[in-house]
């Protein structure tokens, strides 16, 4: 009993710590965060992270009544931050930047909302339903000076950043193939609720089915990796596989994206047997098995080594800490950077030009 005891004051003490470390990440004191919309699935990662003390949610928007009342920031928020009224919530709340949860369609509103009142705005990815839309909120972030960053699960992989290490130095000899592989089982298949299905798998609401949710994935990492380049063509196959499950929207999707010296294909589905978040990178003397968030494989010289990179350090180990220090002018944020918006942009203009590529059965150029 004394030995349990001892081993549960040794975790709270470093709890406690690793908590008061984040708190004082940067200059010390919380970003005033605001939430717009609450119906995504990854509405946990600011769950999780409410009570860590680097920000402090001053507002919730969301226009469900039911869902307003209903959810995992309730327990966590005194009622009176909860507002249906999205300018309301602004202007009463005075967040330096909002986090939109909302589908992708609503992504707009959010920044037409937040850039006049010069609030900063991430999103979850991709940026925008369609080029029109992300077109419009670059226009609204740089009129008024504001950052629009774009959240991606990947962005905080170790092993992605050290093969952007590795290809930038050209460790393996110059990219001459990308093969992203992104996805899971399918969202109700995987217990998604329905607010979130709602307009996940809508046309509408999310722009596409599997070639939005995950074909931005390997988008964006191709974007890094090519160094902002654009691709010369994009040519897309979109399946509707399950049909019964997913009617209005594709749960497949391969994309392939020519570039002068590089080929990448991006390999989005809901129907893989399993979830996964994996790249294979070829290069001209080797090439790089990015397998999982911390472990990848490097082929050189004939002979194959598995290995583990160093852990990403605050900011860059996590979306939250990242936001509040773009916001305060700790660090900034190159053009091709994984949450630019120049990278998402250029993003949202490759996923438009595959969905157009799979209704007319040719290549299209972004």
């Amino acid at each position: 009993m004394k030995v349990l005891k001892r081993v549960l004051s040794i975790m709270i003490i470093a709890a406690a710590a690793v908590t008061a470390s984040y708190a004082q990440t940067g200059d010390g004191n919380p970003m005033r965060l605001a939430v717009a919309g609450i119906s995504h699935g990854h509405l946990a990662e600011v769950v999780r992270r409410v009570d860590r003390g680097d920000f402090v949610i001053v507002g919730v928007f969301e226009a469900d009544k039911d869902l307003r009342e209903n959810n995992r920031l309730r327990s966590k928020l005194d009622p009176s931050l909860f507002y249906a009224n999205l300018d309301q919530m602004l202007d009463a709340t005075k967040p330096e930047a909002v986090v939109a949860y909302g589908s992708i369609y609503d992504h707009l509103r959010v920044v037409e909302a937040s850039a006049p009142r010069g609030v900063h705005v991430m999103v979850e990815k991709p940026l925008a339903v369609s080029v029109a839309h992300a077109q419009r909120m670059a226009e609204l972030a740089r009129t008024h000076g504001i950052h629009l960053l774009t959240n991606y699960e990947t962005t905080w992989y170790a092993t992605n950043h050290e093969a952007f290490r590795l290809t930038d130095n050209q460790t393996i000899g110059s990219i001459t193939r990308i093969n992203v592989y992104d996805g899971h089982q399918g969202p109700i298949e995987i217990g998604c609720s329905k607010e979130f299905l709602s307009w996940l798998t809508n046309p509408v609401g999310n722009g596409g089915g599997a070639v939005m949710d995950f074909g931005c994935y390997g988008a964006n990492l191709s974007t890094r990796l090519m160094k902002g380049e654009k691709p010369l063509s994009v040519y897309a196959t979109l399946l509707q596989q399950k049909p019964d499950k997913y009617p209005l929207v594709d749960d497949d999707a391969t994309i392939l994206l020519q570039y002068p010296t590089a080929s990448v294909q991006i390999m989005a589905s809901w129907n893989w047997p399993m979830s996964r978040k994996d790249m294979h990178i070829y290069g001209s003397r080797g090439y790089i098995y990015q397998d999982t968030p911390t472990s990848m494989r490097i082929y050189l010289d004939g002979s194959q080594r598995t290995e583990t990179p160093p852990a990403l350090q605050p900011p860059y180990n996590d979306s939250f800490l990242y936001l509040k220090a773009v916001v305060r002018g700790e660090i900034s944020v190159k053009p091709t950077d994984l949450s630019a918006l120049e990278n998402n942009v250029t993003v949202v203009r490759i996923l438009e030009a595959a969905i157009k590529s799979s209704l007319l059965g040719e290549p299209v150029k972004p």
